[in-house]
């Protein structure tokens, strides 16, 4: 039950974070649909429904939880750039700046924790690279479109 119930609780998050995507024209703007009386992203969710039950049978739990983990290391490290590289923009307010070392050092574990060296299995590199492919197939079929009608 708390498998299913964290499924479930990952096909609404991730419905709707398809509608954010399609909403800022990130995603095809497809997934942004909504049913008009409920106003609940429904394309988002068939979307996500059909790609949980395509990672649902390509393994077991536990190698679907070492994909996410390893997908998760990866934002985590991607994230810690990031904060490296947003603190060069000039902003006009005084804000939060973290010591440099601290994002470097994240960077770099959530790095080695996602490499080989963790000793994970090769169908984990394998699945995040067909999720990461889909997600960049998607990202370039919206970008096709968005020139076709003009809007980029």
């Amino acid at each position: 039950f708390a498998v299913t119930n964290s499924a479930l609780i990952n096909i609404m998050m991730a419905s709707r974070l398809c509608y954010g995507m399609a909403n800022e024209r990130i995603l095809p703007r497809a997934m942004g649909r909504v049913l008009p009386r409920r106003r609940t992203p429904v394309v988002g969710i068939v979307f996500v429904s059909l790609l949980a039950i395509g990672l649902v049978s390509t393994g077991e739990i536990e190698g679907l939880g070492d994909t996410t983990a390893f997908l998760l290391l990866c934002v985590f490290a991607v994230v810690n750039v990031a904060v490296l590289v947003l603190r060069r923009d000039p902003v006009d307010h005084e804000h939060f700046r973290a010591p440099t070392v601290l994002p470097v050092l994240g960077a770099i574990t959530a790095l080695i924790l996602a490499s080989p060296l963790a000793d994970r299995p090769a169908e984990v590199y394998i699945r995040a690279g067909v999720l990461i492919a889909i997600g960049i197939a998607l990202w370039g079929v919206n970008k096709v479109v968005l020139k076709a009608h003009g809007e980029e």
